[in-house]
């Protein structure tokens, strides 16, 4: 059992019968239970009880046993003193203030159900993925369709602290912070952190001025991925490496290079090469790239955004020195799809909410349009019974998997809330 379970039980006020008694058999009659607090300090704040004839309004504190009180040095905390009633599901010793007085102690296990509390176990006996997987399909749609917009939202305000940070870091340039979260996603999961600080190490005003002649942008990019650094016969290499060091020296710039980058088990359409080239390719073809995806609000138009592709040079390479067959390696749909997941969309959130504005129904219509996400996750639920229709309900369903199942909140998720009604 853990402590979340008894914090549902008060909250909702989950026990027998209105004759309550402290473990030294005062009547306890419950006005009000208080404000839950997931934080420091006491579990409930400003409750009112009458506990024999007299009437109190102070914090409700809630263990396990009597003795977590002591476990946790809350005898030593000037936040508990003010404590009217500890609730605990086994009371195992007395538990005193500072001044010697007793605090009064509700000993659960003497007024739950016994259907409130089977509900509970069958809820939370290990299963093979999660909790609820055996009875997920149970769930009223209603309930669940509510909880994967909310779920929706949290992932929108988790993706959107990253963004803040580079905000910050960037002087509140939107511009430069689009160029590295998209530099990230272009990098995929394998090599997005190695782009983000190639993204980093490059003042934003000279991509700005360097966008007219893609060369110059792929030498920047090339060089600070280390892909310059050798000796080859190549042409084009030896044009990129002499564009490097002349930018270089023009701009001040360091030439450290910004980490390793695999090419291992990429299909060769996402090495990093050719990933590198449509980024730049990116810059060369829009200008104000910002400012044309903050006004976009239909999906048809993003995928207009990015048609686009690598330098001729690219078409027949996917390495320096080593060609092969001809192919113009557009960006695919599937790609700006994970861009308008994990970028388009989070940016047009946190810029909208960094002006005081609320544009989650327009975001949620837009990714309603996209299709389905494919990974281990999403297939697990699809097992259970759980079929995703389009990408606004993949990533509430891996924000759910993520915040929540991994986690055990059961008692904080909608959907375990109410299996627990269920049968109590």
């Amino acid at each position: 059992m853990k402590e979340d379970f008894l914090h549902y039980i008060w909250k909702y006020k989950k026990w027998n019968g209105l004759d309550l008694k402290t473990t030294n058999g005062e009547a306890i009659n419950i006005t009000r239970v208080g404000q839950y607090l997931e934080q420091a300090g006491p579990d409930f704040f400003n409750a009112q009880i009458v506990i024999g004839n007299q009437k109190w309004a102070g914090n409700v504190e809630i263990h396990l046993k009597s003795s977590d009180w002591y476990v946790h040095h809350h005898e030593k905390d000037a936040a508990y003193e003010n404590v009217i009633l500890h609730v605990v599901w086994e009371h195992d010793v007395d538990v005193f203030r500072k001044n010697n007085t007793e605090i009064p102690v509700l000993e659960l296990k003497n007024y739950v159900d016994k259907a409130v509390l089977n509900n509970y176990q069958r809820l939370l006996t290990p299963k093979s993925w999660i909790f609820c997987e055996k009875q997920l399909r149970e769930v009223d749609d209603f309930v669940f369709k509510n909880w994967q917009e909310r779920l929706f939202f949290e992932r929108l305000e988790r993706k959107s602290k990253a963004i803040y940070e580079l905000l910050e870091e960037t002087n509140n340039d939107w511009e430069a912070v689009l160029f590295c979260m998209l530099s990230k996603n272009f990098g995929l999961n394998t090599n997005g952190e190695v782009f983000l600080k190639i993204a980093q190490s490059i003042p934003f005003s000279v991509i700005r001025k360097e966008s007219f002649e893609v060369e110059n942008l792929e030498a920047l990019l090339f060089g600070k991925a280390a892909l310059l650094d050798s000796e080859k016969e190549d042409t084009y290499f030896k044009d990129l490496k002499f564009r490097y060091f002349y930018l270089l020296h023009k701009y001040q710039l360091e030439s450290k290079s910004e980490g390793q980058l695999q090419f291992f088990k990429h299909r060769p359409d996402n090495f990093p090469t050719i990933r590198l080239s449509q980024l730049a390719h990116l810059y060369h073809i829009h200008q104000n790239v910002f400012s044309k995806i903050n006004s976009v609000s239909s999906v048809a138009t993003i995928y207009e955004l990015f048609q686009l592709s690598t330098s001729a040079y690219w078409e027949n390479h996917y390495q320096f020195d080593k060609e092969s067959p001809k192919k113009v390696k557009k960006l695919s749909k599937s790609f700006v799809d994970l861009l308008l997941i994990n970028t388009i969309i989070p940016i047009q959130f946190a810029y909208a909410k960094s002006l005081g504005k609320e544009s989650v129904d327009n975001l949620i219509e837009m990714l309603v349009l996209v299709a389905p996400e494919k990974n281990a996750v999403i297939d697990k639920f699809t097992s259970f019974g759980i079929k995703a229709a389009n990408s606004f309900e993949t990533q509430s369903l891996l924000q759910l998997k993520n915040e929540y199942c991994v986690s055990g909140r059961c008692l904080d998720c909608a959907i375990g809330m109410e299996l627990l009604k269920k049968s109590s």
